[in-house]
């Protein structure tokens, strides 16, 4: 065996056992400056921070999950937005946890949406009316921590004199997905020349429906993907095996003035922990052309 194959292999051993040690909590901070002719000038300048993706039911280290959530707050950011799947399956999961994310702070306020696991559709309820009471219980935990849950519904954000309009909608994937989601319900009451930020948890929505609204939806903030949790982003280098999925899986993507932004997600499902495609808090600056 060659020198090179041997030191490729340790460097491959490191990162995997680097990836399920320490990696489900090591937050990187991703930014993204984005400009728009027709942004309102009070809104020059507007920062954003997304997280996503939670899935609070995989986390057992409250140290770990806090440097997550400090990491959010000194970003100083005049909203938190947070894109769906707060749990995997059931409210109660979050139940140890509403302390912490009730700590999170944005002067504008912080506001949230559904994921395809938040609607308890992967697990065997005893009866309709226990899965029903999951559900209503996890609405109140959105509110227990400080979020404003969006479902299919828009509200506008006030600055000196000037607006624009925060629209949620609930979960809608391509193939197998529930399709909850339901963009012209969200934009009945919002004018056509308002500026929009749609947030909609998994990014195939953008090009299935968002790109083709009548509305311009001007940024699309969503997760879901994970970024499979295992990649590689390096020199310039983005690969990993959910693009044979996904074809907008992580990062900023855009058609026209119309731009989507897949945040690679805040926790961890599945494998315990993330090998190069680390945990991410995402920072975007709305600027005017």
């Amino acid at each position: 065996m060659s020198e090179l194959t041997i030191g490729v292999a340790v460097v491959l051993s490191f990162l995997v056992l680097f990836g399920i040690t320490r990696g489900r909590h090591f937050y990187r901070v991703r930014r993204e400056t984005i400009y728009f002719p027709d942004l309102p000038e009070a809104f020059d300048g507007f920062t954003i921070t997304q997280i996503t993706d939670v899935h609070s039911g995989s986390f057992t280290n409250a140290a770990g999950v806090q440097k997550g959530l400090d990491l959010v707050n000194v970003q100083h950011s005049e909203v938190i937005l947070f894109t769906g799947d707060l749990v995997n399956n059931k409210a109660s999961e979050m139940d140890r946890w509403i302390p912490a994310f009730a700590g999170l702070a944005a002067p504008m306020g912080k506001f949230s949406v559904l994921g395809n696991h938040d609607y308890g559709d992967y697990i065997q309820w005893e009866t309709p009316e226990a899965k029903h009471a999951n559900l209503a219980r996890l609405k109140q935990v959105h509110s227990g921590i400080g979020f404003h849950l969006l479902r299919n519904e828009a509200i506008t954000l006030q600055k000196d004199g000037q607006s624009i309009t925060l629209l949620g909608v609930e979960n809608w994937g391509k193939g197998g997905f529930q399709k909850y989601g339901d963009l012209k319900k969200a934009t009945a009451s919002v004018p056509d020349d308002a500026f929009k930020i749609l947030m909609s948890h998994d990014p195939s929505h953008w090009e299935a429906v968002t790109l083709d609204h009548h509305q311009q939806i001007h940024l699309t903030l969503s997760g879901h993907t994970h970024g499979m949790q295992f990649g590689i982003e390096l020199f310039g280098l983005k690969w990993s095996p959910v693009q044979y999925v996904y074809k907008q899986w992580a990062g900023l993507y855009h058609h026209k003035e119309r731009f989507l932004y897949v945040n690679r997600g805040f926790g961890f499902l599945g494998l315990k922990g993330r090998i190069g495609m680390w945990a991410e808090v995402a920072v975007i600056t709305l600027k005017r052309k």
